[in-house]
């Protein structure tokens, strides 16, 4: 009997230890390590970093849309768009929910007259394709990290592997 009571202890003491160990993440996870101002990510393994003249978060709508934007001096682009945003938190881009979207653009202006644009989007199919993770908001802020797939789908069909990806920008209300 006393073994048995010393074996009950074990399992519990172990079954408080891995359940306390295990969380789910609500609260959007770190804040990632873009510079201020600005957004960096992986597009296929190349590094992104935009430029902070032409990055920021707009909140609008009452709060209720957040739309993240960043450029860099090569042409290339990465957008974030929340309807239906409530703040700090986890966002899955998926087909089942179309108001979260993201997309990578390309913009060749070797010939000024007439540049050209490829878009490559997320969501384009039914199953989970990535996330956005709002860590912190501020009057002044939007930090937080993501992740996703998206696919020419205008173009060629290919699909780019967005990962790495963190931001720290300024927020503008509208």
């Amino acid at each position: 009997m006393r073994n048995l009571k010393q074996f009950m202890l074990l399992v519990m003491t172990l079954s408080l230890v891995s359940l306390s160990s295990c969380s789910k993440d609500d609260d959007g996870g770190s804040g990632g390590s873009a510079a201020s101002g600005t957004i960096n990510a992986k597009v296929d393994g190349s590094d992104f970093n935009s430029m902070e003249i032409s990055s920021s978060a707009t909140v609008a709508n009452s709060g209720q849309n957040l739309v993240i934007i960043g450029s860099n001096s090569s042409g290339e682009a990465i957008t974030i768009t929340i309807f239906g945003y409530e703040g700090v938190g986890t966002y899955e881009i998926s087909g089942a929910n179309i108001n979260i979207s993201a997309s990578y653009s390309e913009t060749d202006v070797s010939n000024p007259s007439s540049p050209t644009t490829e878009i490559w989007q997320s969501p384009y199919e039914d199953s989970v394709l990535g996330e956005i993770n709002i860590s912190e908001e501020t009057d002044t802020k939007v930090k937080g990290t993501f992740n996703f797939m998206c696919k020419n789908v205008g173009g060629d069909n290919s699909v780019k592997n967005i990962t790495d990806g963190s931001f720290d920008l300024n927020k503008q209300i509208t």
